[in-house]
């Protein structure tokens, strides 16, 4: 086990594109849950999961800085009785620009917390509000001085492109502000409008004035050239960083390695196995608090599935995937397993092959999903 993420599903705002296990914040039992995450953690502990090998913990939601700052305070209490924070490679949380406070970044910071992921995705009111997003354009810039007055230097923001009504020019100028706070790591994704939420509800009645896929392109084509020149190097399919500040959580999964998912309806893979955690709070709750893992449903991973997701995971990094890593996690070389389809993908100009990589080629990043495809049975 790599890394470990731990959900909290709380938000005081449900954004219109989000589709993730979360609730309002408003009379929910915010202080009984972040217990029945320590008590997982002590089922595990139990059971005789070791959590001595792990590199990297994060917080993930809805918002964990949705927590006030004792509950924050009490979360991080209980990851340190389990989690030998000191060592970690990496321990990050996602957050919010209009709920990281002064006093919440100093109980992160003091907390081991060392890398910010902040969800900015725009730097224009009109499409934060559209968006459903309850923060202005002019937050993220304070809260990411306040972080870095406070100590914090790995510090990333996620932006998203091809929103409802989003114009080439709007998107160029979130770019610039972004780059212009000059920070180690960016995320850049394209919407994805998912079943069960406000935009997919819109979207079926026609109501959804989302820009076509030319432009959608373009706009990637733009985010991949402003980060190039400004020296952020695209590492992964939506990850920008310099060198050195890649995320190292993210990678555990691209790298199709294993983890712990804390917490309700988080999702993890370890010994062999990918489950889920049930994902009503209550029900949640109830296992944990009486000594069951919370887990709804898991599945052992088989050989021809771990290197179908070998391959569609770690054909997202832009350093591919490794002929001898292959080998030495299946026993098998990847020409031996896929040799048919790389030779395909490979006349079709899709992916490129070195003596020790198999990578996408430009054209191959912007057709991504089409390449993966190949891979699955």
């Amino acid at each position: 086990m790599r890394g470990m993420y731990i959900h909290i599903p709380f938000c005081h705002q449900i954004c219109h594109y989000c589709d993730f296990n979360k609730v309002f914040f408003k009379n929910q039992p915010v202080d009984e849950y972040i217990e029945s995450i320590g008590n997982e953690l002590s089922i595990m502990k139990e059971e005789g999961t070791s959590f001595k090998s792990l590199e990297t913990v994060f917080l993930g939601g809805g918002t964990p800085t949705a927590l006030s700052e004792n509950q924050l305070e009490r979360l991080l209490e209980i990851i340190h009785q389990y989690v030998d924070v000191s060592s970690l490679k990496e321990f990050s949380t996602e957050a919010n620009p209009d709920e990281l406070t002064n006093g919440k970044l100093s109980v992160l910071k003091n907390g081991g917390v060392g890398r910010l992921s902040i969800g900015v995705q725009s730097f224009d009111t009109e499409l934060l509000k559209r968006i459903g997003r309850t923060h202005g354009a002019d937050d993220p810039i304070r809260v990411i001085e306040n972080a870095r007055k406070i100590g914090f230097e790995n510090i990333s923001i996620d932006l998203i492109y091809g929103l409802p009504g989003q114009t080439i020019q709007q998107w160029e100028d979130t770019l610039n502000k972004a780059l212009s706070l000059d920070l180690p790591h960016y995320s850049g994704y394209s919407l994805i409008v998912e079943p069960k939420t406000v935009f997919y509800n819109l979207m079926n009645k026609g109501k959804l004035p989302l820009p076509g896929e030319d432009m959608e392109t373009s706009m990637f084509s733009m985010l991949i050239d402003r980060m190039e020149a400004a020296g952020r190097r695209q590492y992964e399919i939506s990850n920008f960083s310099i060198q050195g500040k890649e995320s190292i959580h993210n990678l555990i999964y691209w790298e199709n390695d294993e983890y712990a998912g804390i917490g309700a309806g988080a999702h993890g893979y370890l010994n062999g196995q990918r489950y889920a955690n049930i994902g009503p709070l209550k029900k949640y709750m109830e296992s944990a608090d009486n000594g069951t893992r919370p887990i709804m449903n898991q599945q052992e991973v088989t050989k021809i599935e771990a290197m179908e997701e070998e391959m569609f995971l770690g054909l997202r990094k832009t350093d591919g995937v490794s002929f001898n890593s292959f080998e030495m996690k299946f026993g098998k070389t990847l020409p031996e397993v896929y040799g048919a389809v790389i030779k395909e993908l490979s006349n079709k100009g899709l992916v490129q092959i070195s003596e020790e990589h198999i990578k996408l080629t430009i054209k191959g990043v912007f057709r991504g999903n089409e390449v993966f495809q190949e891979f699955l049975h």
